[in-house]
């Protein structure tokens, strides 16, 4: 599990209030009806976002997240991937999401992220990055290799072992936010991946969190707030260097 249900990700440095935002649906190439969020802000930071969850779906904790970053200037879309399994239900505590993440293909994936750019180039022309956590980290990481086109490519305490084949085919900007303490992912996991994007010359960023745990990103860990502090400097940061 990423996060318990009862948490909530820490608040960005704030530039904006928030505009429309609510549940939508969108349509990805294959007709697939996904359920999805948009979070508009009112002051624009000049750049869009693709926001996939963690393996339990669109859970709360990322229409939240969505609401921070309309508050940081960046219009998102969160996107819930298991549309084709699982319908519309809820992405509660009690939804069993395991049979589908294993359902789901790479594929499916970027479908339903040209789906939600789709949505975010409706609003404006700014650039579109993507962000994922845990699973979708390492999917996000992945996107960066496809046809998407997106301004860079960001992950919290993802898998490389979703994107290692595919590192050479990397053409956007990567950023790798990694947990030190994770048990999902081991250190050395992670060096391989940093050490690879480097051999290969992709553009990327990589931080190691010393002895954070997965699913440190969010503000009831007092204990992390400098970790989560950072990591939002991280990734405006990125971003503005990008768009």
């Amino acid at each position: 599990m990423c996060f318990s249900s009862d948490q909530h990700p820490p608040l960005p440095p704030r530039s904006s209030e928030v505009g429309q935002h609510g549940p939508t649906e969108l349509v990805a190439a294959d007709g697939t009806q996904l359920a999805a969020y948009d979070a508009v802000p009112v002051t624009r930071r000049g750049a869009s976002l693709v926001l996939l969850p963690d393996i339990r779906g669109l859970h709360p904790y990322y229409t939240d997240l969505a609401l921070c970053f309309a508050q940081a200037g960046i219009d998102t879309v969160a996107i819930d991937p298991y549309a084709r399994t699982a319908g519309m239900t809820a992405r509660d505590a009690d939804f069993e999401f395991l049979p589908h993440a294993n359902a789901l293909s790479g594929e499916q994936v970027l479908m339903d992220a040209h789906a939600a750019k789709a949505r975010l180039e409706e609003r404006s022309d700014d650039p579109v990055f993507t962000l994922g956590f845990c699973k979708f980290g390492g999917e996000s990481w992945a996107l960066a290799a496809t046809d998407l086109g997106a301004a860079g490519c960001m992950g919290f305490y993802g898998m490389p072992g979703r994107v290692m084949d595919v590192v050479r085919e990397i053409t956007a900007p990567v950023l790798v936010l990694a947990a030190g303490a994770d048990k999902a992912t081991t250190p050395q996991q992670n060096a391989a991946y940093d050490a690879a994007l480097t051999e290969a010359g992709v553009e990327h960023e990589f931080v190691e969190y010393d002895d954070a745990p997965h699913s440190f990103f969010d503000k009831q860990y007092a204990f992390w707030e400098t970790a989560c502090e950072d990591a939002w400097r991280r990734i405006l940061g990125f971003v503005d260097a990008h768009r």
